[in-house]
């Protein structure tokens, strides 16, 4: 590999800037650095002659820019999942990163002046991109309520600059795995979470969140609609409605699963040894027992087994 590497000699300062990154250290090095400061990920290949001729006028022109941006060099050959996600069809490919998510990206070999003004366009996009101080309540607030409508990128946007103020900020951690969650993205929401800062590691919220986690790991036999067919074709499918209530707990809709849930019980409330109840006491554990969703559950269950 031509120029300075994460291997190679040129101090831990070049080091810190310029790296080599993989699918396992994306979420971190990549994902999470770029809330603090913009990351360029340059995806390349070994046999690729443009991309052995890019690679090193990046390496300068980031290695002159003193830290103030990143490069993450992404072996495609190596991480084809990486380049999948990120729909890579040719390389190189670089794209820049800014508070999580990609905001700029370019394909082939470029002039140096053309990569300069890509860089400088980038770091004026951060800079832009960075909060006043906030009234993190509200924000959090905020975010909540557009997680819970389905507005996943709103809601990764204020927990992201919640982040940047108060980097151990627990709820605003917890929210950003659960807009991994939201979408599906089970592996990034566990690699996040691995990533925790020790401040906050064992807090409450990010128990929570670990056991949401864990539904979400669970693979439902069926789409909801699917699922939904089934319990109408036969309304005592229990399982189905287990199923359904997973699903649904994934994709975010906690009221309608735990409602799943409740139909269950009050149909038959001993099925398959409770496996209905127990499945609501795990959701309630995700859910933090402050939730509104849970506290209603609550008193529809006590109402159902104490009737």
């Amino acid at each position: 590999m031509l120029g300075l590497t994460s291997g190679q000699a040129g101090g831990n300062a070049a080091n810190d800037i310029i790296f080599d990154v993989t699918a396992h250290d994306f979420e971190e090095r990549v994902m999470k650095a770029s809330l603090q400061k913009p990351v360029i990920v340059d995806f390349w290949a070994p046999w690729c002659g443009p991309c052995l001729q890019l690679m090193p006028v990046l390496e300068k022109l980031v290695t002159a820019l003193g830290g103030d941006v990143l490069l993450a060099k992404v072996n495609l050959d190596e991480n084809p999942e990486l380049a999948q996600a990120l729909r890579v069809q040719s390389v190189p490919a670089v794209f820049g990163f800014i508070q999580g998510q990609p905001v700029d990206a370019f394909m082939g070999l470029q002039p140096e002046s053309k990569i300069r003004e890509f860089l400088t366009k980038l770091i004026s996009a951060h800079n832009g991109a960075q909060p006043d101080a906030i009234d993190i309540d509200a924000a959090l607030k905020g975010a909540q309520e557009a997680l819970t409508q389905g507005d996943v990128q709103t809601a990764h946007g204020i927990y992201a600059g919640i982040l940047q103020q108060d980097p151990i900020n627990a709820q605003a951690f917890a929210g950003l795995v659960r807009c991994f969650l939201a979408i599906g993205q089970t592996e990034q929401a566990q690699g996040l979470l691995a990533q925790a800062p020790d401040e906050i590691a064992n807090s409450p919220v990010l128990d929570q969140v670990r056991s949401a986690l864990d539904l979400a790991m669970v693979s439902p036999d069926g789409s909801v609609d699917e699922l939904r067919a089934k319990i109408a074709a036969d309304e005592n499918d229990h399982q189905a409605r287990i199923d359904l209530a997973h699903a649904l707990f994934a994709q975010g809709s906690k009221q309608d699963a735990t409602d799943a849930l409740l139909a269950s019980i009050e149909m038959d409330r001993e099925w398959n040894d409770g496996a209905a109840k127990a499945e609501l006491l795990q959701m309630f554990a995700a859910m933090g027992n402050a939730d509104p969703v849970t506290l209603k559950a609550r008193r529809k269950l006590s109402s159902l087994l104490f009737s």
